[in-house]
């Protein structure tokens, strides 16, 4: 591999990285199953493209903005999976992604319809106060940064039809819990820098092994909550759904283990392995969901 192509990969993978793209990805996943549902098969592909565009967009844009007033921290901690710290961007690159994506995502919320529209603004406003101000209050930006995860169910859903099935909210409750218990994680490994800038977050107030504890249970509580679509008929695609279930238990054993584990170790080398392992376990769980939508 010569240096021109060795430094084009370099740099679109700091451009992923830096905009978290993988999870992009969830959010077109978690939006195609809100639509599915609600739409009662294969939605339009002209208003799931721009749904998806907004989405990855707005995703984008924020995470950018994020990385780029969470630099000095980032340095503090230690954070070389960002590419601002490693120097492989420059942070006017971040500032510039934010002012072209932003704008291109709530424009193409735009073309869906209006509800789309006036969430995708209210999110676009509300992520940028949190990048610029909001998360120095940790304990409330971790449910805000969980609700980001649970919201695109019902984006996906309002894409298609203005009845949301009950499901749809069941779903992105699940999402919200494993997202809490995430940034809960997050809060332990970022403890260092949190102190440093006086920044009141769970291991703060708990210690890290009750902060820990407190992100084991809401995947406890997860886990638990995903086999009542199988039992109990909420919505007749899961309701003794073999394809679903087989698939949610393995999510459920992954979460599982990562709630055991943190019962454990306050390690940050290991909770950095813990939080991957739990996205990768959330992707799955998306899977299982999906698949019960089609099958």
């Amino acid at each position: 591999m010569n240096n021109c192509t060795f430094s084009t990969v370099k740099k679109a993978r700091a451009l992923w990285q830096l905009m978290r793209l993988e999870h992009g990805l969830m959010l077109i996943i978690a939006i195609l199953i809100g639509a599915v549902i609600a739409g009662k098969g294969i939605p339009s592909p002209e208003k799931l493209l721009f749904a998806f565009l907004a989405a990855l967009f707005l995703e984008a844009a924020t995470f950018a903005l994020n990385d780029y007033f969470d630099l000095e921290v980032d340095k503090k901690n230690r954070r070389m999976d960002r590419p601002l710290v490693r120097g492989d961007l420059q942070p006017a690159t971040a500032v510039l992604i934010y002012f072209v994506l932003l704008p291109a995502g709530i424009a193409a919320s735009l073309m869906v319809n209006m509800t789309c529209f006036a969430i995708a603004v209210v999110n676009a406003v509300v992520a940028t106060l949190y990048d610029v101000k909001f998360k120095e209050i940790k304990v409330i930006s971790n449910f805000y940064i969980a609700f980001t995860m649970a919201i695109p169910f019902v984006f996906g859903a309002t894409a298609v039809s203005t009845a949301i099935p009950s499901i749809i909210y069941f779903i992105a409750f699940i999402a919200f819990l494993s997202g809490v218990a995430r940034e809960i994680m997050k809060d332990v490994q970022d403890m260092e820098g949190d102190v440093a800038r006086k920044t009141r977050s769970f291991p703060m107030y708990l210690g890290r092994r009750g902060a820990n504890t407190v992100a084991a249970i809401f995947y406890i509580v997860a886990v638990t909550l995903s086999f009542v679509p199988f039992a109990i008929s909420i919505d007749a695609a899961y309701h003794f759904d073999p394809v679903y279930l087989a698939i949610v238990l393995v999510t459920d054993a992954m979460l599982a283990y990562v709630a055991a584990r943190l019962l454990i170790t306050t390690d940050t080398r290991h909770l950095d392995r813990l939080r991957r392992l739990s996205l990768l376990a959330i992707f799955i769980g998306l899977m299982a969901f999906l698949a019960g939508a089609f099958v």
